[in-house]
Order: structure tokens, then C-alpha cells, then sequence
């Protein structure tokens, strides 16, 4: 039996040296809309994607010693086609085919695949921070 009782999602963080381009970005591609945050004495900002969950975009430690993401990586791991069994953050869309087109219409480097049975797409690509 589970400890934590009716447990869900409540909401996905994310730590950023450029909270304000993580958010534009997030923003742009996917609609999130951007929500009053408290001030914590650091800067936050937090976005909501309605019908779905917030994110909390949080101004990245400066003492910390672990790697922002990939692109803060020396070895080439930069790769999107490493990210179906990565970390990742997974979204469901229902325009797919033109998701993508504006994905490779931005620059961005994608890597796509489908289950064996066909039912999903899949495309993984990183945000900004890899």
C-alpha cells in the first residue's frame, strides 16, 4: 500500500542560469502561460500549461557543482537521439506533423521514432538548457 494517499502530479521544476529564455521558450513551443511566482529571495519564475501542470523555472546555484544539462557537458552528449532513455519531460500533442515542422522551421535539432506497433510518434529534442 502506497504511503502518499490520491498522489499526483503538482508540478515539474527546473533549474536555469536563463530563466527568462528557458520560459520564452517553454512559452513559445508548448503554450504555457506565465503565472505569478513568490519571491523566495532568488529568482523564480513559474508557468502554467492550462489543462495540465506548472513549471517552476528556478535561477540555477552558482555554488552548485553538478551540469546545467548537456550543452554545459565536455563529453558529446548533446545528442537527442540519447534522450529516450534520459531524463525528459513528455508532452502529448494532436497536431503532431506540423509540431514537428515548426520544430526543424526554428533550427532545432530533433531525433524521432515510433513504437513497434505504430499507435505513437515520438520526437525528443532539447530545450535551451539541453
Amino acid at each position: 500500500m502506497a504511503v502518499a494517499k490520491a498522489a499526483c502530479l503538482n508540478h515539474i521544476s527546473r533549474e536555469s542560469s536563463d530563466i527568462r529564455r528557458l520560459a520564452n521558450f517553454y512559452k513559445e513551443i508548448f503554450g504555457f502561460e506565465e503565472i505569478e511566482s513568490p519571491d523566495f529571495g532568488f529568482k523564480v519564475i513559474w508557468l502554467n500549461l492550462p489543462g495540465s501542470f506548472p513549471m517552476h523555472l528556478i535561477e540555477r546555484n552558482p555554488l552548485t557543482k553538478l551540469p546545467e544539462g548537456p550543452y554545459s557537458s565536455t563529453a558529446a552528449v548533446a545528442d537527442p537521439s540519447n534522450l529516450p532513455r534520459g531524463h525528459h519531460i513528455c508532452f502529448t500533442i494532436s497536431n503532431f506533423d506540423s509540431f514537428v515542422q515548426s520544430l526543424k522551421d526554428k533550427g532545432i535539432q530533433t531525433f524521432q521514432r515510433s513504437l513497434p506497433n505504430g499507435k505513437v510518434r515520438q520526437i525528443f529534442f532539447f530545450d535551451p538548457d539541453g
